[in-house]
Formats: C-alpha cells, structure tokens, sequence
C-alpha cells in the first residue's frame, strides 16, 4: 500500500476517533424544538418544546458514554442548548454557550457529539439564547455509574426526575423587552414541579408511584430563572447521596434549599401510611412565598394528602448553616474530579487568586449587572472561533478585569471578559457578593472544591476556614447577600469556559465571563479541533477554515 495512502486513512480513522469514542457505547436523539401551549400556573402561555414535551425528554446514559443529539430548530429565532455540568474533557466545541458555538438558525439543525467522561450523577440542559429557558426547552440528565463500578447505596425501586423552578407567565418575548429597557425581571408567578402545580383537589394525577416499604431515588434539579428553592416531602425524610457529580456523605434532611442551577439527588424510602402525600416546592428568600405540590401516590394506597404542607425554613443563614453539613463521600468508588483520584487537593500550592464581585449599575439610564467593574456584552463572533481562527484581538481582549477589584466600584464598562488561564494552574476564585440579593454561580468544563460560603468579605487569613479535606466537587455555587464563596480548581480542562450567574437576569444583562485555557504543546492529547460541521458565524463567517492547530 502507498505511504500516502496509509497515512489518508491513518487521518481519517484518527479524524472519526475524536468525534466519537472508540469502544464505548453511543447512545442517539433527534430533538425537534418547536412553541407550543403549556400552562404551568395554570394560564396558557407560549413555551418551548422539545419533541412535544415540557419538560424536555430525560437524557439518560452512562459513564463513559457517546451521546449524539440532532436538534432541529423550529422557532422563529436562534436557538441553543447548553449541557450543564458534563464537562466536555477536551472539547469545549458542543458546550452550547454563546462563547464557544454559535446559535441554530432558525428551520437548521445541528448535531451535538459530547462524551460524559468520567462522571456520573444528575444534571441538566437548558437553552442559553435570547430568554428561551423562561419558556422551557430544559430537561434533566442523568449519568449513571458504570455496572462494574459500585454505588454506596442499594439500588432504588425507581428513579425519578424531578425538576422544579419558578415561571413568568409574560413569556420569553415579554422579558426579553423588560430586560432591554432597563429593568430586571421582578418577583416570579409561581413555581412549577415538573411543569406542573397539584390543584390539591383529589383529582390530581400523580407525579411519582411509590410501593410501601420500597426506597426511590430522586433527582431534584432547580432549572428555574432567578429563585431559590426549597423542596420537601411531606411525611418523608430525604437522604442526601449525591450533589452534581460527587457522591455525599449520607445525611438525613426534613427538606433541602436547591438553588438556581443546582441539582441534589435524594433517597426517599415509603415507610408511611399508604395514601397519597405532597412533594413540595416553595420559593426562599422573597417577600412573597410561592408554593407548587405535586402529587406521590403508594400503590393501592387509599387516601387523599394532608392539606397540611411541612413548614419552610425561614433565614438564609439557615441556609447557610445545611451548606455546612454537605460533604464528599471520600470512600466511594466512581469517577473522580481532575486530577483522577484526587483527595488531596488542600495540600496544592494556590498559583492565583482571582476575587470576582458583582454589583449593579446604570449604563446610560438602563440597568446592568457588572463583575469586577465590567459588564460582559455578547460579541456575535464566538470568543472561542475568534481564537481558533487567530482574530481574537479583533473581538475581545485578555484579562480586562482585574484579579483583585477595588473595595468601591462606581464606573462600569461594557465588553466581553476573557480571563487568560495557565494551563493545569491551581487557582483559588472568590466570589463577592456586595449586594443584598442572592447569587448563584456557575462553571462550565469543570468541577470544583466548593471549600467555604461566608458572610462578610474575604481575606487572606479567611482561608483558614476551608474545608480542606472532603469539600464537596461540584459545578454550581450560591452566595448569600454581603457574603463570599471561595473555590479551589485545577485548569487543566483546555478551551473556553462560561462562568455565569444562574439568576438569568443578571447574566442577560452582564454577569458573566469566559476562561480561556490554551494548551502550550498545541496537542491532540489536551484539545480537539473544530469538528466539521460546526456552524460559523460573525466576522470569521466568510474566512477560510484555518489548519488544524492540534496535532
């Protein structure tokens, strides 16, 4: 056979290899997006569907797993969905934000390839274009434990998703304006369970069978826009096993605060009077609580649910106080944060600092949401094809907010924020909060050591009061009002990350940046290139396709 030959198809093997990984199985869907009526609430209102549903349907795979997913288009606007949570080792290309891909134009579609490398647990997708996720287009994955890996729990009788959030009845277009003239969105309508509320009349039909004596697993996820959560069984205690990834030390809770992105899954186990009970879902920290219920019914159980719900807790601070209690299960077997295997990540040495504070600010008469003194603005050029195609400097700029912003910020500038990461650094990020509403943060391509939530502000010497040794591997924090949440992470994921408010309003309108992490051997071992087939769009839209900087 001709050298030229051999290597042609040496490429071509190589080429397929990273797109889908060899030897371990694929699991293939075709999402077609359209509008559609849903009532939550209970008040018609114009919503996104995925395949007819809202929810969306359940994704569910397993370790190690491909996943392929087709998504047709068919709203009368860009569209995109975001993974929240799976990592994407290597691949920041299918992570759906406005920073790595561009949109699906209305009528196209466009094919997701992403492998859930090393992880396990419950998580979620959601759409990151325009207000589309106040409307649905959202939906719970589940990625479960390899049958060789053992899980510390028996095996339930089922597994439920259940995901939760709170709901505008304006609609997507609606707040979408709000936002643009200056405002934030205001208090929520209501919260729905499963895109749902009990009417609480004995014609309810259940959300979720139990058998008696049986123990059922739960995946609890808030997908809402900008409201905490606190959710509970009536009759039931829930067992904390899992949180976004990591499995937990196993405690017992009358109810949990999830907050705006999180995801908890829970053991809950039917040892009550066979009837009917209520699963609850209430609205934390607002002048105005907002309940949902759904319905739990044991099989050949006869009865109606108390009307009487289980109270709320009533302060942050208690909220603060359960945060406390989470811990990572340091003897479980199952996939492993980065570095593999790793527990010592409280014995790294701290090569940078990063404090991240968000305020609020009037730019020309119009509310913005700002970090460290700026408001991120989208760009319509993606900032990782900006970079990928070596026109960078004529979209963003690198490092254009401070690591340590001053103690006072009265000037705001709108741009996007690209934080220059070095590759495998072990960095500690502070997030300040200096208002009186609660945050809740993100990170895609990682996971990391949730190691402390404190009130007041931060300083070196409050770095005593880390959980240095089973602090919770996570993707999603909250911090309180006047408060700080300190993280610790190794970037050695290459590509370019979101890190953004989950409280949607506030990345609408600002809070949000990107982390750039390069490779410096420009090697296939740390970074896919560009597949084929991924959309351009803005100023490299009519470039030629660069070499493949990756070998």
């Amino acid at each position: 056979m001709a050298p030229l030959m051999i290597i042609t198809m040496f490429f071509l093997w190589a080429k397929s290899m990273l797109t889908v990984q060899g030897g371990d199985p694929t699991i293939t869907f075709e999402w077609k997006v359209t509008y559609g009526t849903i009532s939550p609430l209970g008040v018609p209102v114009k919503g996104i569907l995925i395949n007819g549903q809202f929810p969306g349907p359940n994704i569910n795979s397993t370790t190690n797993n491909n996943v392929i997913v087709n998504v047709f288009n068919n709203l009368d606007e860009p569209f995109l969905l975001t993974w929240s949570g799976v990592q994407h080792r290597k691949n920041p290309w299918q992570d759906g934000v406005l920073g790595t891909n561009c949109p699906i134009p209305p009528g196209k579609n466009y094919t997701y390839k992403f492998q859930v490398k090393d992880q396990i647990g419950s998580y979620m997708y959601y759409p990151v274009t325009a207000m589309h996720k106040a409307a649905g287009g959202f939906g719970g994955l589940r990625i479960n434990s390899r049958l060789l890996i053992p899980v510390p729990y028996a095996d339930p009788a089922d597994d439920y998703t259940l995901i939760a959030g709170d709901f505008f009845n304006k609609g997507p277009t609606s707040l979408k304006k709000v936002l643009e003239s200056g405002r934030n969105l205001g208090r929520c309508d209501g919260v729905h369970i499963n895109g749902k509320v009990a009417k609480g009349d004995g014609n309810d039909e259940p959300l979720f069978t139990m058998e008696a004596g049986k123990t059922y697993k739960y995946r609890i996820c808030n997908a809402g826009i900008k409201t905490s959560l606190n959710v509970r069984f009536q009759g039931h205690t829930m067992k904390l096993v899992e949180m976004e990834g990591s499995h937990t030390v196993q405690n017992d809770y009358e109810s949990l605060d999830v907050h705006v992105g999180q995801c908890f899954s829970v053991l809950v186990t039917a040892n009550q009077e066979p009837k009917d009970y209520f699963v609850v879902a209430s609205t934390r920290f607002t002048k105005r609580e907002f309940i949902a219920t759904g319905v739990i019914r044991y099989n050949n159980g006869k009865g109606a649910p108390s009307p009487k719900l289980p109270p709320p807790p009533v302060s942050w601070a208690w909220s603060l106080n359960q945060f406390r209690t989470f811990r990572w299960n340091l003897t479980a077997s199952a996939a492993r944060p980065n570095p593999q295997g790793s527990y010592k990540y409280g014995s790294i040495n701290i090569t940078r600092t990063i404090k991240l504070a968000n305020t609020a600010h009037k730019v020309d008469g119009k509310l913005r949401y700002a970090l460290n003194g700026v408001s991120y603005v989208e760009p319509t050029t993606p900032l990782k094809l900006a970079e990928y195609y070596n026109v960078a400097d004529k979209v963003f700029k690198y490092d254009n907010i401070p690591d340590d912003p001053p103690a006072e910020i009265t000037k705001v500038t709108m741009e996007p924020i690209v934080l220059n990461m070095t590759h495998r650094n072990f960095v500690e990020i502070i997030f300040e909060n200096r208002e009186t509403a609660i945050q809740s943060y993100h990170l895609d391509g990682y996971s990391f050591f949730a190691v402390a939530i404190e009130t007041g502000n931060w300083s070196p010497e409050k770095r005593k009061n880390y959980n240095l040794l089973d602090a919770v591997s996570r993707h999603t924090i909250q911090v309180f009002p006047r408060s700080w949440a300190a993280i610790l992470l190794t970037f050695d994921n290459c590509g370019m990350w979101n890190i953004r408010s989950e409280v949607w309003d506030r990345r609408y309108l600002g809070q949000q940046l990107y982390a750039s992490v390069v490779s410096p051997n420009k090697s296939l071992k740390d970074e896919y290139n560009m597949p084929d087939g991924a959309l351009v769009c803005g100023v490299v839209e009519s470039m030629p396709r660069p070499p493949p900087p990756y070998t």
